[in-house]
C-alpha cells in the first residue's frame, strides 16, 4: 500500500507539471491571454476608427469651415467680424465673443426673454437665433440705444426714473422688447403694452412696477418724438 501511494503522489505531481508547463508555454492560449487579446484588439479598433474620424474632420475643417466661420455682423451701427460655428447662437456671440454682455443668458430655450434684441427692429429671441442668419441684418442690443455721446434712451431714462425692477436680471430684456413695441404702436394703452411685452418673463414678479417704467419710456418717447 504505501508504495500504491507513493506512486498515486507522484503521477499527481507529474500531472500538475505538465499542466503547468503547459499553461506557461509561450505559444499556450490561456484565460488571462485570451482576455488581453481581446482589450488589445479593441483598442487597436478604437485607436485606427479615432485617427480616421479625426483626419476627416480635419480634412472637412480645412476645406470648408475655415471660409464660412469667419462672418461679418452688423452690430449697434458697427461692422463686427467674428469667428463663429455653424451651431453658435446670437446670444453667445454677442456675449462671449463681442463682450455685449448687457443680453443676458437666462432659460436659453426661448423661454424667459431676458436675451432680447432688435433684428432689423423686431424684437427676437438671441438665444434661438443662429449668429450666421443675421449677416446683412442690423442688430441692436442694450448698449445700442444710448446715443453716442452717453445719452439714454427714453424708455431707459424711464426705468431710473420709476425704478422698475428689483433684481434687474431681465431688465435688458424687457427694455429692448418695449422699444420694439414702441416702433409699431407708439401710444399704446397699458394693456396693449403688457400684451406685447408679454414674452419677458420677471423672476421677482414686479410687473407692475416694470410696466409703469415702461408706459413712462412710452410717454418719453413720444415727447422726444414730437
Amino acid at each position: 500500500m504505501p508504495e500504491d501511494e507513493d506512486r498515486t503522489k507522484s503521477d499527481h505531481t507529474s500531472g500538475n507539471a505538465s499542466i503547468n508547463a503547459s499553461v506557461n508555454a509561450p505559444g499556450a492560449l490561456t484565460r488571462r491571454r485570451f482576455i488581453l487579446g481581446v482589450i488589445a484588439g479593441g483598442a487597436a479598433v478604437g485607436a485606427a476608427s479615432y485617427r480616421f474620424l479625426a483626419s476627416s474632420s480635419h480634412h472637412r475643417s480645412s476645406s470648408s469651415d475655415a471660409g464660412e466661420r469667419l462672418i461679418t455682423i452688423q452690430v449697434n451701427g458697427k461692422q463686427r467680424r467674428v469667428d463663429v460655428m455653424k451651431q453658435e447662437t446670437l446670444a453667445w456671440t454677442l456675449r462671449y465673443k463681442l463682450g455685449l454682455t448687457g443680453t443676458k443668458l437666462g432659460c436659453d430655450r426661448a423661454e424667459c426673454g431676458a436675451c432680447t434684441v432688435l433684428i432689423d427692429d423686431v424684437p427676437h429671441y438671441s438665444c434661438s437665433v443662429l449668429t450666421h442668419t443675421v449677416r446683412g441684418r442690423k442688430v441692436v442690443t442694450i448698449e445700442g440705444l444710448a446715443s453716442e455721446d452717453g445719452k439714454l434712451h427714453p424708455v431707459q431714462q424711464a426705468v431710473i426714473d420709476e425704478q422698475g425692477f428689483q433684481c434687474a436680471f431681465c431688465m435688458s430684456g424687457f427694455v429692448m422688447s418695449t422699444v420694439g413695441f414702441l416702433k409699431t404702436n407708439p401710444n399704446p394703452t397699458r394693456t396693449e403694452l403688457a400684451h406685447g411685452i408679454s414674452g419677458n418673463l420677471c423672476r421677482c414678479q414686479d410687473y407692475n412696477k416694470i410696466l409703469n417704467a415702461m408706459m413712462r419710456g412710452a410717454e418719453n418717447l413720444r415727447k422726444v418724438s414730437a
